[in-house]
């Protein structure tokens, strides 16, 4: 009995993946991250205690649903306050905590 020939093997293209989308994720963390400064900023210089409330409610559904419109909201109603401290020059409050609210409402 003879032996079938060989087929020869076909050659497999290289599967190209789906691009995953790490700047979304990155953005996702990057405003809670940035909310969490925020509120820490207000804590530690005791004041806009009902801001601090609401920004606390807005984190705990923002990791329940994952929907950060409310933290942009809060960071929205933080900004003026805490530009209002840089201009004071309290002690804490930076120029790039400002710049990286900015930049997270930007990206929204």
């Amino acid at each position: 009995m003879a032996k079938a020939p060989a087929k020869p093997a076909a050659a497999k293209a290289p599967v190209k993946k789906a691009p995953a989308k790490p700047k979304a994720k990155a953005v996702a963390l990057n405003i809670e991250k940035i909310t969490e400064d925020a509120m820490a900023k207000l804590k530690a210089l005791n004041i806009e205690h009902a801001l601090q409330i609401d920004i606390e409610w807005c984190l705990g559904s923002y990791r329940s649903d994952k929907n950060p419109i409310g933290l942009f909201d809060m960071l929205s109603r933080a900004l003026p306050v805490l530009k209002a401290e840089l201009k004071m020059k309290t002690k804490g409050v930076t120029a790039k905590l400002i710049g990286d609210i900015e930049k997270a409402l930007s990206s929204k």
